[in-house]
């Protein structure tokens, strides 16, 4: 891919990029580290060079991404040290407290963990391997994935959907039986009450 001369690339180590979100779905990332692991040495050469990772420079000139969360993480367990960042904006001259105000009015962060919950911006992870497990996140990219809905431009759509399913699919049913709770999930997801949602494809009845 040859990138827009107005694009501003770097090479930058993947560990010290910072993530704008605290949770990934790591049957995700299992997916995406498999897939690395059939590439051969060109490929993964031509891989990393067309997967730029967007990034909002911030205070003392960190690299906040704001997509491929879960690539980076599976790359960064297969072992890559180096990736290509792609300059959003610099905000780096911000202080802490306007940044993230700015960071927010672009919904360039997401900061909720696995249980659902917003937390302060200071309990965002330092590096995608300090990223935490959401099983939810895994039943939403694997729901889109089988039609439960469409893709769809929306920040953070997946995470949307792993709230609508939080609390009407039990935890232990995901880790026990995940097709069977894929299937419930499908079924919840053309329901009217999921209507809000980005991607959505239900049909609404008249009664």
């Amino acid at each position: 891919m040859v990138p827009n001369p107005d694009i501003h690339l770097i090479p930058a180590k993947l560990s010290a990029l910072r993530p704008t979100q605290m949770t990934v779905g790591y049957r995700e990332v299992t997916a995406k580290r498999d897939h690395w692991k059939t590439l051969g040495a060109k490929a993964r050469r031509e891989a990393i060079a067309s997967h730029w990772f967007p990034a909002v420079l911030g205070p003392e000139d960190c690299h906040y991404i704001v997509d491929h969360h879960h690539l980076g993480l599976a790359l960064l367990e297969e072992g890559v040290k180096e990736v290509q960042v792609m300059v959003l904006k610099d905000l780096s001259w911000l202080d802490n407290l306007i940044f993230w105000r700015m960071m927010e009015h672009n919904q360039w962060v997401h900061p909720f963990g696995a249980d659902g919950s917003r937390y302060e911006y200071k309990h965002l992870p330092k590096s995608v391997t300090e990223m935490t497990d959401d099983p939810y996140r895994s039943l939403a990219g694997e729901l889109r994935r089988v039609g439960g809905y469409a893709k769809d431009a929306t920040p953070f759509s997946e995470f949307l959907w792993a709230d609508f399913l939080r609390p009407r699919i039990p935890q232990n049913k995901i880790a026990k039986n995940f097709a069977k709770a894929l299937d419930q999930a499908k079924a919840l997801s053309h329901t009217s009450d999921a209507r809000y949602l980005p991607g959505w494809s239900g049909v609404i009845t008249q009664s």
